[in-house]
């Protein structure tokens, strides 16, 4: 999910819709952490329901076994930069 940055004044803050905000569990007051991510998926919610990040969901599918992974996909064969070659 992204988020818009809007100028507030002199400030400025994050601008999530209205189901956005209920989705992330969110509401007026919530206080949530805002860092420099490392990865892709690192927002939290401090104040309220957790998001979970991306290492989460994967620990959480190896706890449920293989009925809660995904299905692989056979996209065919891999050609240009996919391409690993053993020199």
């Amino acid at each position: 999910m992204e988020a818009k940055v809007v100028r507030w004044g002199d400030d400025f803050a994050v601008k999530l819709t209205a189901g956005e905000a209920e989705e992330l569990g969110v509401r007026e007051g919530t206080t949530v952490e805002v860092s420099k991510p490392r990865s892709p998926v690192t927002r939290r919610v401090v104040n309220g329901e957790p998001v979970m990040t991306l290492a989460e969901m994967i620990a959480e599918m190896e706890r449920l076994g293989p009925s809660h992974r995904p299905e692989l996909v056979d996209w065919g064969p891999d050609v240009g930069a996919e391409i690993v070659r053993d020199d």
